[in-house]
């Protein structure tokens, strides 16, 4: 069966394949070779003639990260709780054993890619559901303003982040890296385009049966545009880990510090550890390639019908 799907295939078919293996392991390949180096010692990453396979492997880049500056697990800001309190200070909750640096700033990370996921999600679902099935004065307007925004680079509205988020008493909080990508213009143009395909005749049924507003959302919109979710999540977790500007503005005391800016930092301290700073690096490779391995069915899926669609 093998040896006639072999036969079956075209010399370029064959051809394809074999460029899309050479790229693939191009793009896998700096991946590999932090993976490795944090193995490695000082001498073998700073060797002239590199070094493809550690010739030993060591564990002492990964002793000195988890060596350094010691912080409690888990640290919560309570947004807007400055508002409440007496001494205008936020209220934060830390709890956890005291754990090494690095593995508080994978934590941050975590809590605050996550988070701005599922605010994006739910969100964004919404608006493309509103933009495309409801009817209401100024909508193609207020369309082709969220698709103007996306051509907008961001540091044309940091200044204007930045003091909105300290009029919130919210600067030097995870919550100032998670709220300006809540409202990403992406995932409401994408929704839209997944809200599109939803036919109108199954709402006007929902309705019909008395289903209400947030029933017709969560019962047949959600499950009809989980694809696109799906993808959507990917791209705002990975958007949100890897947007070292915005969080490098907002972020500025040691016990908010992401794994970006931690990895940053590492390389200020020690301009030469390229052992410890990969290692840093590997660190923060693992939650991005589970996140994707979780909902590479939804994000492969989400593509093709993206691509259909379009």
């Amino acid at each position: 069966m093998r040896h006639k799907k072999l036969k079956s295939k075209t010399p370029y078919d064959i051809v394809t394949l074999i460029v899309i293996a050479v790229v693939a392991l191009l793009f896998a390949f700096p991946l590999y070779w932090i993976v490795t180096g944090s193995f490695k010692t000082g001498a073998a990453i700073n060797a002239t003639t590199p070094e493809w396979w550690p010739s030993q492997w060591v564990l002492e880049n990964y002793q000195k990260l988890f060596s350094r500056q010691k912080a409690p697990l888990w640290e919560l800001n309570l947004p807007f709780s400055s508002l409440f309190t007496a001494n205008g200070k936020s209220l934060v909750f830390s709890s956890g054993p005291v754990v090494p640096g690095a593995i508080r700033w994978l934590v941050n990370t975590v809590f605050m890619a996550v988070a701005a996921m599922i605010l994006t999600c739910i969100t964004s679902a919404m608006a493309g559901y509103a933009l495309a099935k409801k009817r209401f004065v100024g909508r193609k307007l207020l369309f082709t303003l969220i698709v103007c925004a996306m051509a907008l680079p961001k540091q044309v509205i940091l200044v204007p982040l930045l003091r909105e988020m300290s009029g919130l008493h919210l600067y030097n909080t995870l919550w100032a890296a998670i709220f300006p990508i809540v409202g990403w213009p992406f995932g409401v143009f994408l929704m839209k385009q997944f809200s599109e395909g939803i036919p109108t005749e199954m709402i006007e049924a929902a309705r019909i049966d008395g289903a209400s507003e947030a029933r017709t959302f969560l019962r047949i919109i959600v499950p009809m545009v989980k694809p696109g979710i799906g993808a959507l999540a990917i791209f705002t977790f990975i958007n949100s880990w890897n947007d070292y500007f915005m969080q490098l503005i907002m972020l500025s005391s040691t016990n908010t510090l992401t794994i970006s800016l931690g990895i940053a930092k590492l390389q200020a301290e020690n301009s030469t550890d390229f052992g410890l700073i990969m290692a840093g690096a590997a660190l923060a490779a693992i939650p991005i390639i589970v996140v994707f391995l979780i909902f590479q069915k939804y994000f492969t899926k989400g593509i093709a019908m993206g691509a259909v669609k379009g």
